[in-house]
């Protein structure tokens, strides 16, 4: 089974920033959900439920999209 989500979430930076990512959720046969995406390079989750790995995606969208925002800024 393989679905396709799209994920919408708030970032905390200092102005608060809206970004709806493309999530590929799959079944493994080990029975847990994998999730991954084209849009954040680097986001893997994994959950036991669809919306676990829905979470877990949401939480680690978050902080490489910080991480990559913060290596932008130059710092004074």
């Amino acid at each position: 089974m393989v679905l396709f989500r799209k994920l919408k979430f708030f970032s905390k930076l200092e102005v608060k920033m809206e970004r709806v990512i493309n999530i590929h959720i799959e079944k493994l046969p080990e029975g847990v959900y994998l999730g991954t995406s084209d849009d954040v390079q680097g986001l893997v989750a994994q959950g036991r439920t669809i919306w676990e790995t829905l979470e877990i995606a949401r939480d680690v969208a978050r902080k490489l999209l910080e991480s990559q925002q913060e290596q932008q800024v130059p710092k004074a």
